[in-house]
């Protein structure tokens, strides 16, 4: 059975040194819970920095500690002092925390920094190379460790790689400022399973794809470098039963009674928060002071309990933070509190589990107001805890959180108004509704707890990397090609359906003129040499062109997709009779789109109309053709007409008119013994679509196809019907 190899930046355990030797301090945060039931279905080893310096440890140690840590599923990577504070306090919290968090005034650029994440990260891999497995599955956490997925890949091409951004990914505007950003898209890319919490995130990270490196997804699959891979959604849960069942347990009621006595009859508000820029905690306090400022009503009867855990405390920003919080929550306090009555009650500390969990329990509303966060698991561990009390979330949209609890009340963090409006619709809401919002939140969190999480991403995991085994087993094998060959020997009737155009020549030819080389139709005649052999070019390309291209070869012609098919010297001729009149109709939208869109064009056929934007900037030309697919969809609902979109082209044509269906005036012509098609897109698919069970069809490059097998390129392609041909026996 395959082993889980976790990798953080962090172990989920701590070790320190004192005067006694080594002590281990263990953690149980979400994600340790999380990765703890893969550990029931497969051997799990987690790989990490165990939180002390190089410096602190000698050669002694570090035996001891690895034999120990060993022993409890962990491997640690060893880091200098200097390595620590250039990489993590550096470039991961100067740099990429503040820019994914889109707080670009905050974000440093600085080479020394860059260097240090590099080396870091080649530490990581050299470390995970010491003990890793072929049929490992690694699964990587986290924006300290982005290039990890491309240089484990590099090292060894066949390994199973996921990867999870816990934090938000920027939109492109934000995220295209970093110098580095070409290597740390290549550096994710590695992975076989790219992992957000939210959609938000994975459509961010599919533009700066698309956009940055020219990559476009399809339902949110990448073919990248002839290797698939999947980016997706995976909302991270909490460990719901714990919080769910905490007011049962002894220490928690003990917290609770305490905390009810010093509260008393005051409604309570909580706020727990990292101190931290985006958690937008001083914004919070201005919308409450407003929130006090228009309700005077509430006086002597709300109090708001923050808490606030230190957090990077040796960071100027933060010291300054820090700073205007409390001179902010003394102004409230001062302005507004009386002399048995104080609006806020401050604690700037972190709170043990049954105190935080019995705050949860007994406060009637939470006032989570982030400026920007990845999930926000506070949100969730607030509700799982109301096993039998009620509550209010009031939760910023801006947390990732938000896109799944919709039952909670969502505000704009910037909108002081509205916050002070909520308050007061929360402060009022009767009992019934609140526990309707409180069950439907809890079902949600309870079908889909961190254990669910870890084994949902595990399991897709699994599943792209059996697609890509799926996808190059297709791969046009020595094997493959002699069954090929031995039934093409054996065979009387042989028809080939040849797409021209990133078959035949690469798909850059598509928008040239010139006529095909002499080794194009060179293969071409040697196939038609053999009288067994019925050779049919399959194309978009306009009949008049394909007619002069191909005049003096003997083969059977089929243009624009399927409008015109055309059989030896016969005239050409459709299907069905094709109307024209409806492009009158159709044109000027297309040359409105034309005229917004910068390097697109029309191209004219006889019987279709086609759009294309591949010259033009990538994820402009794709809003564009989103923006044109939905104008023309309405346009054409009662025309009888096709919209099809793919290659970076849309193609307007009468309805039922494609590849496939005129691919079948040959394909049910006679009793063939052999048939193959090749193409390369998404409309050869349809001329697979006709094939018979056992014909033989291929595709020209990676990708979800119906094809039985897939070849690398044109090259190969010219190459094999060359080895055919010569295989004929006049």
């Amino acid at each position: 059975m395959s082993r889980i190899i976790i990798i953080s930046n962090r172990l989920p355990i701590t070790i320190k040194k004192n005067k006694n030797g080594l002590v281990f301090e263990q953690s149980a945060g979400g994600l340790a819970t999380g990765m703890s039931t893969l550990q029931e279905k497969n051997e799990r080893l987690w790989i990490g920095w165990p939180g002390i310096a190089n410096e602190q440890l000698n050669n002694g140690d570090k035996d001891s500690l690895q034999t120990k840590m060993t022993a409890m599923g962990y491997y640690p990577v060893f880091l200098s002092q200097s390595q620590v504070e250039d990489y993590y306090n550096g470039f991961c919290n100067k740099t990429i925390w503040s820019l994914f968090h889109c707080f670009t005034q905050y974000t440093e650029y600085e080479n020394q920094l860059w260097d240090s994440y590099r080396r870091v990260n080649q530490i990581f891999c050299q470390t995970v190379l010491e003990i890793i497995k072929p049929d490992d599955i690694i699964w990587i956490h986290d924006y300290h460790l982005i290039l990890l997925p491309y240089l484990l890949r590099k090292r060894i091409p066949g390994l199973t790689i996921g990867f999870f951004l816990h934090i938000p990914f920027p939109p492109v505007e934000i995220f295209r400022l970093l110098p580095w950003r070409n290597e740390m898209l290549e550096g994710v890319m590695g992975a076989d399973l790219i992992g957000f919490h939210t959609y938000d995130y994975v459509r961010n990270f599919l533009d700066s794809v698309l956009r940055l490196r020219g990559y476009e997804n399809r339902l949110g699959f990448i073919n990248y470098q002839n290797r698939i891979i999947k980016v997706d959604s995976f909302p991270m849960g909490i460990d719901f039963d714990r919080f769910y069942n905490t007011s049962e347990q002894y220490k928690t009621k003990k917290e609770i009674k305490k905390i009810r006595d010093k509260v008393k009859n005051y409604k309570v508000i909580i706020s727990v928060d990292r101190l931290d820029y985006t958690k937008g905690i001083l914004e919070r306090l201005k919308a409450f002071a407003t929130f006090l400022e228009d309700n005077p009503e509430y006086w002597e009867k709300v109090i708001m309990i923050l808490v606030a855990v230190p957090s990077r405390t040796t960071v100027t920003q933060y010291k300054k933070l820090k700073q205007q919080i409390d001179e902010k929550i003394g102004y409230i306090n001062g302005q507004y509190g009386t002399l048995g009555w104080s609006p806020i009650w401050y604690l700037y500390r972190s709170l043990p589990f049954p105190e935080l969990t019995a705050l949860y329990y007994i406060s009637d509303i939470a006032l989570i107001t982030p400026l920007k966060d990845g999930m926000n698991l506070v949100a969730k561990e607030y509700i799982a805890t109301k096993k039998d009390s009620l509550g209010i979330l009031i939760l910023s949209e801006m947390a990732g959180a938000a896109s799944e609890m919709g039952e909670s009340l969502i505000v704009n963090p910037n909108n002081r108004t509205q916050i002070s409006w909520t308050l007061k619709y929360a402060l009022n809401m009767d009992e019934q509704e609140q526990q309707k919002r409180i069950l439907s939140l809890q079902k949600r969190l309870k079908n889909y707890d961190v254990k669910k999480w870890a084994d949902d991403f595990k399991e897709n995991l699994i599943k792209i990397k059996d697609e890509q085994k799926n996808l190059a087993a297709k791969y046009l094998s020595p094997k493959n090609r002699l069954k090929i060959i031995k039934d093409y020997q054996q065979s009387f009737h042989r028809l080939f359906l040849i797409d021209y155009d990133g078959t035949l020549v690469p798909y850059h030819y598509k928008f040239k003129q010139a006529a095909p080389s002499t080794d194009v139709l060179g293969t071409i005649q040697l196939l038609c040499q053999d009288a067994k052999n019925r050779v049919v070019i399959v194309s978009g390309r306009e009949k008049n062109i394909l007619e002069k291209w191909f005049k003096d070869v003997p083969v059977d012609l089929i243009a624009e997709h399927g409008a015109w098919l055309k059989k030896g010297s016969d005239n050409w001729k459709t299907i069905e009779p094709l109307k024209k009149e409806w492009k009158e109709q159709i044109r000027p939208i297309l040359e409105l789109y034309t005229n917004r869109t910068p390097g697109s064009f029309i191209q004219e056929k006889e019987y279709s109309l086609v759009w294309h934007y591949i010259k033009t900037e990538p994820a402009f030309g794709r809003t564009r053709a989103l923006e044109l697919m939905d104008s023309l969809t309405y346009l054409t609902s009662n025309l009888d007409l096709e919209v099809n979109h793919g290659g970076r082209v849309i193609e307007i044509k009468a309805a039922g008119i494609n590849k496939g269906i005129t691919a079948y005036q040959w394909i049910s012509e006679k009793k063939w013994d052999f048939i193959m098609a090749i193409g390369d897109d998404w409309t050869d698919e349809e001329t697979f679509a006709h094939l018979p069970a056992w014909a033989y069809s291929i595709k020209v490059g990676s990708g979800m196809s119906q094809s039985k097998y897939n070849i690398h390129s044109s090259i190969e392609v010219r190459s094999f019907l060359k080895e055919l041909a010569k295989k004929s026996s006049f």
